[in-house]
C-alpha cells in the first residue's frame, strides 16, 4: 500500500509540474505580432530574390576565411569614416545594386521601412539602403540570436523612441537562406512601428 502512495504523489508531483510552469508566463508587446506578421509577409519576400541572394553568395566567397581581426578592422574603418564624414566605404556599398534595390524598397514602403541591410554569413554588410553606425553586425544580437545559433525565427528587438522623427521603431532580423535552404547572410530593417 506504501507503494502506492508513493507512485501516486510522484505522478501527482509530476502532473502538477507539467500544469504549472515555474516562471510565470509573459505577454508579448503587442507591437511583436505585428511586425512579425509585416516581416514574414512583406520583407521576407524581398530578401527572396536574386539579386540579394546573389550578392550575399559572393560576398560569401570573397570573404570566405577572412579573421575576426580582419573583420574589426574593417568594422573600425568603417565607423571611423562614417564620425570623420569621409564616406569611402559607405559609397563602395551603397553604389552596389543590391543597396539600390534595398533603398527602393525603403521608399516604396510609405514610410514603414526606416533602415533595410542584409549581411553576409560573417556577419559583414552585403548592401544597405541607407548609412549604417558598423560595417560588422557579427558581435550584435541582431547576428547572434538568428545566424550565429543557427535560429530560423525572426528576432524582433526592444522598441525605442526615435529622437529626431518621434517614431517608435524596432528592428526585425532573420536568417537568409539560399535555394539549397542554407543559411548565407542575415537580413535586418528597422520598421516604424507606428507607421504599420
Amino acid at each position: 500500500m506504501a507503494r502506492w502512495g508513493h507512485i501516486r504523489a510522484v505522478v501527482t508531483v509530476g502532473l502538477a509540474a507539467f500544469l504549472l510552469p515555474l516562471a510565470p508566463v509573459r505577454a508579448e508587446p503587442a507591437y511583436i505580432p505585428l511586425v512579425r506578421d509585416y516581416v514574414e509577409k512583406q520583407i521576407r519576400p524581398m530578401v527572396e530574390t536574386p539579386v540579394v541572394l546573389k550578392a550575399i553568395a559572393e560576398q560569401n566567397a570573397k570573404f570566405g576565411d577572412v579573421s575576426e581581426m580582419d573583420m574589426r578592422v574593417l568594422d573600425e574603418t568603417y565607423r571611423s569614416e562614417v564620425d570623420q564624414h569621409h564616406l569611402q566605404m559607405v559609397k563602395l556599398l551603397l553604389d552596389k545594386s543590391i543597396s539600390h534595390y534595398l533603398k527602393a524598397e525603403q521608399d516604396a514602403s510609405q514610410g514603414v521601412i526606416v533602415k533595410f541591410f542584409v549581411t553576409d554569413s560573417h556577419g559583414l554588410n552585403v548592401g544597405q539602403s541607407t548609412i549604417t553606425a558598423d560595417y560588422w553586425q557579427g558581435d550584435e544580437e541582431k547576428y547572434l540570436q538568428t545566424f550565429a545559433n543557427g535560429s530560423r525565427e525572426i528576432f524582433i528587438d526592444r522598441a525605442e523612441r526615435n529622437e529626431s522623427t518621434q517614431n517608435l521603431e524596432t528592428q526585425a532580423s532573420f536568417v537568409v537562406m539560399d535555394e539549397e535552404n542554407r543559411p548565407i547572410g542575415v537580413a535586418i530593417v528597422t520598421i516604424a512601428i507606428d507607421a504599420l
